[in-house]
């Protein structure tokens, strides 16, 4: 398909993802010639800023996606376990931000820095990784290229705008309470989030790990492709705005020194290194605002075991970890001519 060809819906587009979307998509000059805004009855009408001028903003509906080559959702689960099923079988290929689609044995979970071939047998629905995921597998896969990675224990410090944007005002309100020596009013969270940590995001399992922990569990090995590898995930907010940050420990079959480690990063794609601790020198989430690239530092050797590195990994959860990503694969779908839905039945009971 001809790129001049392309139309592109963006579901959910007054959402903070979906206005990072926008921002993308002009910042990349994706080849489009038409950008549909769409969103909920409420927001129908209003404007959103594209390339220096306005769209205004469609409701979305079950007849939003005639004549649209790419759908991409950001509008929430539910949202897209209704809408998405009903723009593949319209011939529209949907990439989604939620995850409804996931796990689903039909949806592709693609990172294309990592498993961009995964693509290649898309049924009309891609789903894009959890964020923490994202920036996660982006370091590991050429890693376990070089070293098959048999074990991975993560911990994550989250942003608050991974929450969405009453997260970020409920920080700022907090701060802004402490500091007056009032008391801070708490609604998004179980607890007070200004200079606290909360061990809990999503909902708690049966199991005792919430649902986010279990989402980077099991995303890992769809991405990877690899179900062998273990991975056990403890995801922590933090009071931060923008930027997830994430210890890793990884153990490999084979040794890998943390220079040869190094080596490998910083020629992987998509990954920028940051690492002389001498200098102070070390990703922090300051540094991945508004920035593409994963960063990746304090790499170094476990000593605790024979095949065994620790390194910190930090980025713009908005971006790569959401929006960025999604135009991505929207960008390789074009590169591969895959910009089609070969069978629009695959989905028709969502």
């Amino acid at each position: 398909m001809a790129s001049r060809e392309i139309v592109v819906a963006v579901a959910g587009a007054t959402g903070a993802v979906g206005r990072e979307m926008l921002k993308i998509l002009e910042e990349r000059s994706f080849p489009a010639k038409e950008i549909r805004p769409l969103a909920s009855a409420r927001s129908a009408g209003t404007a959103v800023e594209y390339a220096g001028g306005e769209l205004t903003v469609q409701e979305l509906t079950e007849d939003s996606f005639k004549g649209v080559d790419i759908a991409l959702f950001s509008a929430g689960g539910s949202v897209s376990e209704k809408f998405a099923p009903i723009a593949a079988q319209s011939g529209c290929v949907v990439v989604d931000n939620s995850s409804a689609w996931r796990m689903d044995g039909r949806a592709p979970l693609v990172v294309p820095e990592v498993n961009p071939h995964d693509l290649d047998k898309h049924m009309g629905i891609i789903a894009n990784p959890n964020c923490s995921t994202i920036q996660m597998v982006v370091v590991l896969k050429p890693l376990h290229d070089a070293a098959t990675i048999k074990r991975v224990v993560v911990s994550t410090y989250q942003a608050v705008s991974g929450t969405g944007q009453k997260a970020i005002d409920e920080l700022q309100g907090q701060v802004r309470d402490l500091f007056n020596m009032q008391e801070p009013k708490v609604d998004v969270y179980p607890h007070r989030i200004a200079f606290n940590c909360l061990p809990h995001i999503d909902v708690f399992l049966d199991n005792d790990y919430t649902k986010e922990e279990m989402k980077m569990v099991n995303e890992t090995k769809k991405i990877m492709g690899d179900d062998t590898i273990g991975v056990t995930a403890t995801t922590v907010r933090v009071p931060v705005f923008y930027g997830h940050s994430e210890s890793l420990n990884i153990e490999t079959e084979k040794k890998l020194s943390a220079k040869e480690a190094r080596a490998i990063l910083f020629n992987a794609p998509g990954v920028e290194v940051l690492d002389n601790p001498r200098e102070n020198i070390y990703p922090m989430a300051i540094n991945a605002a508004g920035e593409d690239a994963t960063f990746v530092g304090r790499i170094r050797e476990d000593d605790t075991i024979a095949n065994g590195l620790n390194m910190w990994v930090v980025a713009d959860n908005l971006r790569k970890g959401a929006a960025l990503n999604t135009i991505q694969i929207a960008e390789e779908l074009i590169n591969r001519d895959l910009v089609r839905v070969t069978d629009t039945s695959v989905f028709a009971n969502g």
